[in-house]
């Protein structure tokens, strides 16, 4: 059996529902996706009722890949830290070893930056997994959306579809995304941090 520090968790952060389902604040879901996929797995319910759960290995079949848990919350972006925390006790990981993908207005569309700790920049998810977690030294995969067009309030625009444009960039972001998680696991920050960062 693995040893339970030998399990991450990697955070899609969202809001649930068909009604969010395309929008910018919901990268983190689409990511997460493009990893279940690439494990041939699909999300189930966790026992705990508050997240939808992929287990798998982030390695081609047969081979000893780390053991890997995919999450999305089953509640509102800024009511996600309670699942994140849920899901982290029940496979015994700890802060260090979670991952949360997630949308960075201060980042141009199509780009992504990664880095360990560091604020919360005003998003809601990021702030609610450091009050349940106790700290915000995890992992964040930051996918750029830009800022909003002209004096678009910041809500409307994270609550909003990408533009048609986008839609057709967006698959490179959500493969760029889901290849920097899979190296980060791999091989470490720094190495992430030098190939997806510059």
């Amino acid at each position: 059996m693995t040893e339970p520090q030998d399990v991450w968790l990697v955070v899609g952060l969202g809001n649930p529902g068909p009604s969010y389902a395309g929008h910018r604040h919901n990268i983190g879901h689409f990511v997460v996706d493009e990893l279940a996929s690439r494990m041939g797995a699909g999300f189930k319910a966790h026992k705990s009722g508050r997240a939808d759960v992929v287990e798998g290995r982030l390695a081609p079949p047969g081979t000893p890949g780390p053991r890997v848990v995919l999450m999305k919350a089953r509640s509102y972006m800024n009511e996600s830290g309670g699942p994140v925390s849920t899901v982290a006790k029940f496979y015994g990981v700890p802060a260090e070893r979670i991952i949360a993908i997630h949308d960075e207005l201060d980042i141009d569309f199509g780009t992504l930056r990664l880095k360990l700790g560091g604020g919360d920049n005003g998003h809601n998810g990021l702030r609610s997994m450091r009050n349940s977690l106790g700290t915000g030294d995890f992992y964040r995969v930051r996918a750029g959306i830009g800022r909003p067009p002209g004096r678009q309030p910041v809500a409307d625009f994270v609550l909003s579809n990408y533009s048609t444009t986008e839609k057709k960039e967006l698959p490179f972001q959500v493969d760029d995304a889901a290849d920097a998680i899979e190296m980060l696991i791999e091989q470490g920050l720094a190495r992430t941090q030098s190939r997806f960062n510059s």
